[in-house]
């Protein structure tokens, strides 16, 4: 891997880090959403500053390219960022039923007093 590509893959890492951090601090996102974003951050980093160690994971999935190795981690952090949010809006549609029905039954009681 060249120097250029090594130096611009661990400033990408370094900004995406960046961005998530400052992004925690003015609580636009919160802490349980960003590990995965720091994960993926160290990732870039790691992996962009030690291209032995993507050689490495690529013989041990078998894959035949480095460039395939990192698509392949690509969709697992996909699929992985889709699950956290599966979860998140599963919680969140239950939440609403419930509060769908609270609300019901203080309307339905406000109007029996009424």
């Amino acid at each position: 891997m060249d120097i250029r590509q090594k130096i611009l893959a661990a400033c990408f890492g370094f900004g995406l880090l960046v961005v998530i951090i400052e992004l925690v601090r003015r609580r636009k996102l919160k802490v349980e959403y960003s590990a995965l974003w720091i994960a993926a951050g160290i990732a870039i980093v790691v992996i962009g500053l030690n291209y032995g160690l993507l050689v490495w994971l690529t013989g041990l999935i078998g894959a035949g390219w480095t460039s395939s190795t990192l698509f392949f981690f690509g969709i697992f952090f996909v699929l992985a960022l889709s699950l956290q949010y599966s979860v998140k809006i599963s919680k969140l549609e239950t939440q609403v039923k419930n509060l769908a029905q609270q609300l019901a039954l203080l309307e339905a009681k406000r109007k029996d007093e009424e």
